[in-house]
């Protein structure tokens, strides 16, 4: 009686002695392959490496006046620059020393006064 509540719901396999050897599937796996590359590459890869690219940009072009905001949500106006490090100006006679690494985005100028 069980077996046949079973066998309802769930179909009985049986092994197929007269099924042919198994076919090469190796084009189907390879297709697989590519398709998983190309959806990797489009889109992971290369837009972090375009997101990469746009950062050293920002990081290359950061000057003297420049208003800035760090990675901590500071932001500042850049009152001296040196090859790894940046001085930033945060409010009358509050300057800092961060890493040029540190900042994610130029801000307008006159961003840092409409906020005051």
């Amino acid at each position: 009686m069980l077996q046949q509540v079973i066998d309802f719901f769930v179909s009985p396999a049986y092994a197929d002695s007269t099924a042919p050897a198994a076919q090469g599937g190796g084009f189907s796996f390879l297709m697989m392959f590519a398709v998983f590359f190309v959806f990797i590459y489009f889109f992971i890869w290369r837009p972090q490496s375009k997101r990469a690219k746009e950062q050293q940009n920002l990081l290359g072009s950061l000057a003297k006046g420049d208003e800035v905001v760090t990675a901590g949500g500071i932001l500042g106006r850049i009152t001296k620059v040196t090859d790894q490090y940046l001085i930033v100006n945060l409010a009358t006679n509050v300057d800092i020393v961060m890493q040029r690494s540190s900042v994610v985005g130029v801000l307008p100028k006159g961003t840092i006064k409409t906020i005051e």
